[in-house]
């Protein structure tokens, strides 16, 4: 039986830190943070007002294996945020529901205000700058790459981190060195290139292509760099399926690419969509797709969707 969609926690026991596109954060004491997945969905950068249920626990389903697999119990190629501790113990037995099964609670770190962007093929408005400079985000490329090619290596393409509402903004390395330092920015680029290396390793065995994705970083108390937020799920990569990849062409993705085609033609009132607040109101078969879409990328991940998604 499915649980209920859950737009907006409404933890009353812990302090809001902050709501995101998807996420809502609550502090728990001065070093931990209750990070509670929500069902909200946002595209073009606008949160809409229906949830997709499941997708708060499929996001927390899948961060988790991958933090399993890439952290310390697994290939050590980064600490994680985690504390190992059950998020069910930072709340009130009355509010276990909206904690369960799509939460994390992780160490407090301070934020580094740099989104690690990793590209491995060359997909959407990566290829649409290829297309102009034969480059992307200024790292150049080789001539005679096609829509979803498989890039010769690995390229970083850092983002700076906006506001919720906004857009991120694509900025050079150096850029980030004058932000973060060298050493910093150093070792954020190259652990993120190792990160996504080794997870699209793993991605291709269960018959996924993750074309690109973005990881964030913090800092402990001890100064360590430590990877954090969510990691590798469908909101903050581009999944494909293997089984239908095809150089030169778009393939079908296992993320809100649905809902954004949807939204290209949507309308408020009688007027096309203008992409910002507020957004069209979602239409249940459009709910039903988008939420298939993400049980499609848990099943072939993990094997199975929980019974509850």
């Amino acid at each position: 039986m499915m649980t209920p969609a859950l737009h907006t926690s409404a933890l009353t026991s812990l302090k809001l830190l902050a709501r995101g596109k998807v996420r809502d954060n609550y502090a728990v004491g001065s070093g931990r943070i209750l990070m509670v997945a929500s069902d909200r969905i946002s595209a073009f950068d606008v949160i809409m007002g229906q949830p997709i249920p499941g997708k708060g626990e499929i996001l927390t389903r899948m961060a988790l294996f991958w933090f399993d697999r890439l952290g310390p119990k697994g290939l050590n190629l980064c600490p994680i945020h985690l504390t190992g501790d059950a998020p069910e113990s930072a709340v009130t037995p009355a509010e276990v529901p909206q904690v369960t099964g799509r939460s994390m609670l992780v160490k407090r770190l301070q934020p580094i205000p740099v989104e690690a962007v990793v590209r491995g093929y060359l997909a959407g408005s990566g290829w649409k700058e290829y297309q102009d400079t034969r480059s992307v985000c200024g790292v150049p490329l080789p001539e005679g790459l096609k829509n979803a090619s498989k890039l010769p290596a690995p390229i970083y393409t850092p983002a700076a981190k906006a506001a919720v509402g906004e857009h991120d903004e694509n900025i050079s390395f150096e850029r980030t060195v004058e932000m973060i330092g060298l050493d910093l920015a150093t070792r954020i680029r190259d652990i993120s290139i190792r990160l996504y290396t080794a997870a699209a390793e793993i991605a291709l065995t269960k018959g996924i292509i993750i074309a690109d994705t973005k990881f964030e970083f913090g800092l402990d108390s001890d100064g360590t760099l430590t990877l954090m937020d969510e990691v590798l799920t469908p909101d903050s990569s581009r999944y494909w399926p293997a089984d239908s990849y095809e150089e030169g062409k778009n393939p079908p993705s296992f993320d809100k690419q649905y809902l954004r085609d949807w939204l290209e033609t949507a309308t408020v009132g009688a007027v096309l969509w203008d992409k910002t607040a507020p957004a069209p109101y979602l239409p249940q078969d459009v709910i039903e797709q988008t939420a298939a879409k993400y049980r499609e990328a848990l099943i072939r991940l993990v094997g199975e969707a929980p019974q509850e998604v």
